[in-house]
This record gives structure tokens, sequence and C-alpha cells, in this order.
């Protein structure tokens, strides 16, 4: 590609900081092909680093969301598969896009059932603390009012 490897560096962080899903291995970033097609765009863009991160991001928000429209059409036998090289290697392109785009998709409902459990957390905790404090509030409403009755009669 012809970037050095603290410039591909550095434009992962950027892209990430943006919104960006790479596949990862721990903390190592998998590239895949729309990958190293995002790092050109932002090595040959003349605009600002963050703004055609963001681009990009839309971009991949958009691939991801179309894969759900695409279909396969593959014939399940083996023999009729074609022959013709450059058939195969199209098809080959073909389920290299589509498995690229099924990870992205996989590493997004990931992040999303993080974040949906991390909302669930607080709520339950958020609905703890309300219930508490109704609880409490109660608790003092019931002494004050046999406070008055005590008083009054």
């Amino acid at each position: 590609m012809g970037i050095a490897t603290p410039t591909v560096r550095k434009y992962g962080q950027i892209l990430e900081r943006n919104g960006y899903e790479f596949f990862k291995d721990g903390d190592l970033r998998i590239f895949v092909q729309s990958d190293i097609e995002a790092l050109i765009a932002l090595r040959d863009m003349d605009k600002p680093l963050d703004v055609t991160a963001k681009d990009l991001v839309y971009q991949q928000k958009e691939r991801i969301e179309g894969s759900n429209e695409t279909e396969i059409t593959i014939s399940n036998t083996y023999e009729n598969l074609p022959h013709d090289p450059n058939q195969l290697k199209e098809v080959l392109k073909f389920l290299v896009n589509e498995l690229a785009a099924t990870r992205e998709m996989n590493v997004q409902l990931t992040n999303d059932m993080t974040q949906l459990k991390t909302a669930v957390l607080r709520l339950q905790q958020d609905h703890h603390v309300i219930s508490s404090s109704i609880g409490n509030s109660a608790q003092k409403t019931n002494a004050g009012l046999y406070k008055m009755i005590l008083v009054n009669v």
C-alpha cells in the first residue's frame, strides 16, 4: 500500500475514534479488503483526516446494512460450479467480500449487545435506587402521619 506501519496504526486509531470497526484478535487489528481501501482513502484524500474518517465510517455502516439485502446464488452441487478460472475468481471475490461484511456485522452486533447489557444493568441499578427511595419516603410519610395522629389525639 505504500503506507508505513506507524501511519497505518495512526490511521486505524483515527478510524476507530470516529466509530470504524475492525476485526480484532486481542489488540491486533485484522485488515480485510474494505479496511485496506479505507486506509488508502485516508492517505489519498485532501480533506482533514477526521472528516474523511467520518465519511468512511458512514460507508462502512451502509455496506454492513446493505449486506442484509444481498443474496448469494451459488449452486448446491460441486459439479455446477463454474470451471472458468475467471468465473471462479469472481465467485471467490464475492464470497470473501460477503465474509468480510458478515464479520463486520458480527463485530457491530457484539458491540451492540455489550452496550445493551450495560444499559440494562444501569437501569436495574437505577430501579433499585428509585425503589429504595420510594420505600424510604413512604416510611417517613407514615411516621409523620403517625406523629400527627398522636399529637391530635
